[in-house]
Formats: structure tokens, sequence, C-alpha cells
């Protein structure tokens, strides 16, 4: 199992916040968290508030943030609680889940019928975050491009 803490990627990080369910680590274009053993995850219990707080945090509604699920504990999340979040006008611009176990991995295509947007699993934490940044990267100008301008 990879705890972000445990990652190269952890430097990076440029908030981390502990709530009573689990730990959220920001970085610019996507967030991880880690939800505590035993949690049952809920919209009105633990994503509601948390979401609320991201939002102004990053200045918007999601639409530019992937986020991902880094699931090192066991715990459950109420999957139709998605329904709340978009009907809340909240975006994102992806979701992964990185489970390390075949039961994860089953859990999470159930959650995945919930989703709007962009959706993978990922059996290890790196992965899940280089594809996060390939789809939040900002194409780079071409400094020719910029002198024809």
């Amino acid at each position: 199992m990879g705890y972000i803490k445990d990652s190269p990627f952890y430097k990076d990080a440029i908030h981390e916040f502990e709530y009573s369910c689990g730990t959220y680590y920001l970085f610019d274009t996507f967030v991880v968290a880690e939800i505590k053993e035993g949690i049952t995850y809920t919209w009105d219990d633990h994503a509601k508030p948390i979401v609320e707080e991201l939002t102004h945090l990053y200045d918007q509604n999601g639409e530019n943030i992937v986020y991902i699920s880094n699931r090192v504990h066991l715990y459950s999340v109420k999957p139709s609680d998605w329904i709340k979040f978009f009907s809340n006008n909240y975006k994102l611009k992806a979701y992964a889940i990185v489970s390390y176990t075949q039961r994860g991995f089953l859990n999470s295509l159930i959650e995945k019928l919930f989703m709007r947007n962009n959706f993978k699993s990922f059996d290890n934490l790196e992965d899940a975050i280089i594809w996060a940044k390939s789809l939040t990267q900002k194409p780079e100008i071409d400094s020719k491009d910029e002198r024809s301008a």
C-alpha cells in the first residue's frame, strides 16, 4: 500500500488537512484523500463540509480538480451520495480510486455508476497521480507561435 507521505509526491503538497474522517493532501490541480479505517463516508457527515472548505481554498467549484481516493484503509462509501455532490453544483475534472485489494476494485466499479465525469481505477498511487497530472497539465506554448502572435 502506498501512503502519500511515503511517496516522492508528498513534498509537492501545498496543504495537508486532518479531518475526523481522514487526511486530505492538496496539490495544485489534484487532491489525494486517505480516509480512516472503519469510517462510513457519507455526504452529510463528511463530504459536504470538506467540499465546501476545499472549494473555498481552490476558489472554484472543482471543475479543474482531480480527486484521488487513496484507499489505504478499509472503510465504506455511500456511492449514491455522489448525486448530492453533483446536485449542489460541484464538479470534478476527474476522479480516481486507488484500490489495493480485489474487493476494493469491485467496490470502485459500483461507485463508478454514480460518476458524471472521467473516472479511473488504479492499483497504485503513483500511476493515479501521473494520470491526474496528465489531465491537468497546461499545454506549453511554442516560442515560435508566441513570436508570430
